[in-house]
């Protein structure tokens, strides 16, 4: 196992099956059309299985799930060939979920409809003909790579302990790499810290005709440094989070929260948290995104399996169409299907 894997899994929560059937709620609007534009697969015996049927499970919680946006998950390599052609092995696994599911035999759901991957940035222009391998096996369905940036001196506190250089997004290889996306009609999900976020707003600058979507609404941190000082943190995030959404080419994903290293303490209850409880915990974080993105570039996300180490999938729907309670039909459709239908081109 690699250390970028170990530290990848490592800084997850268990996810306890009997915990989580201690919570159900029925669905609100459960007619609500949803693309989920942020799941992984998994199967690997040091973290577990989740795959086809365990998504399909969640999904059944009873909302409507239409379609699904798969992300790399350093996941599912080819064992051999050429090192950077490796991760052509995870768009071909991701593509044959999605071929099954495209079949109608597993219900309506559209699995991997979308397909975003891993290719290194730092093999400069290289990393084109990985692309291009990439699109080759994709089946009409990859739609670009994530490259994480994600790193912090207290990073270890939450169990992350793959270091990634700081400034990564700088690095003039990384952008050599990163300038072959635009040409090749492919976007790219940004994964970085808070204290990061000034990276991306540069690199998003310096490339406005890339998409460019960032996840979990930008990672602002709870723990190490950072325990106890959620409302330092907060007022230093939410700053970075308007200057990046005055890059029109971005993009924000609104979920990802259950993760360790936002410091939130839901996984520690006698029972999981309503979502009534998620709605009010996230409400500050959600719409400050959707103020300054505007529901037309944002997407609420599941980010499961990681995220159910804290909630159910049910539960976790219910929470995001509290927080979007206020809103118009429009923008609900925007929030939940429509913004990541056009960002990852589904055609839905």
């Amino acid at each position: 196992m690699s250390s970028a894997i170990s530290a990848q899994i490592s800084s997850h929560l268990a996810i306890r099956k009997e915990w989580l059937d201690r919570r159900r709620e029925d669905p609100l609007d459960p007619a609500l059309p949803i693309v989920d534009p942020h799941h992984h697969l998994i199967d690997r015996p040091e973290s577990g299985t989740y795959l086809m049927s365990d998504l399909l499970e969640d999904i059944g919680s009873g909302h409507s799930i239409v379609a699904t946006v798969y992300l790399e998950w350093l996941s599912m390599y080819r064992a051999g060939g050429p090192e950077e052609m490796r991760p052509v092995g995870e768009i071909e696994f991701a593509n044959g979920v999605a071929a099954m599911s495209a079949s109608g035999g597993y219900g309506k759901p559209r699995l991997c409809a979308g397909i975003v991957g891993y290719a290194d940035l730092m093999l400069g222009a290289r990393v084109a003909e990985v692309l291009e391998a990439m699109i080759a096996v994709g089946g009409g369905r990859f739609r670009g790579i994530r490259y994480i940036a994600s790193s912090d001196p207290d990073q270890a506190q939450w169990g992350a302990t793959f270091v990634r250089p700081q400034g990564l997004l700088l690095d003039k290889r990384v952008r050599e790499g990163f300038a072959q996306l635009a040409p090749l009609g492919l976007s790219f999900d940004a994964w970085a810290f808070h204290p990061q976020l000034g990276d991306v707003v540069d690199l998003a600058r310096a490339f406005p005709a890339t998409p460019i979507v960032m996840n979990h609404v930008g990672g602002p941190i709870g723990l190490g440094r950072y325990k106890g000082k959620r409302d330092e943190v907060f007022a230093d995030w939410s700053t970075r989070i308007r200057e990046l959404a005055a890059c029109p080419n971005v993009h924000v994903k609104l979920g990802g929260l259950g993760m360790k290293m936002f410091g939130f303490d839901v996984h520690e209850g006698e029972l999981p948290p309503s979502s009534e409880q998620l709605a009010a915990a996230w409400r500050p974080y959600v719409e400050t995104c959707i103020a300054a993105f505007g529901p037309s570039r944002a997407m609420f996300e599941s980010n499961f399996p990681v995220d159910k180490g804290s909630y159910g999938y049910g539960v976790f729907w219910n929470a995001c169409k509290r927080l979007a309670q206020g809103a118009s039909a429009a923008e609900k459709a925007d929030l939940f299907h429509d913004t990541a239908s056009r960002f990852y081109r589904l055609g839905l």
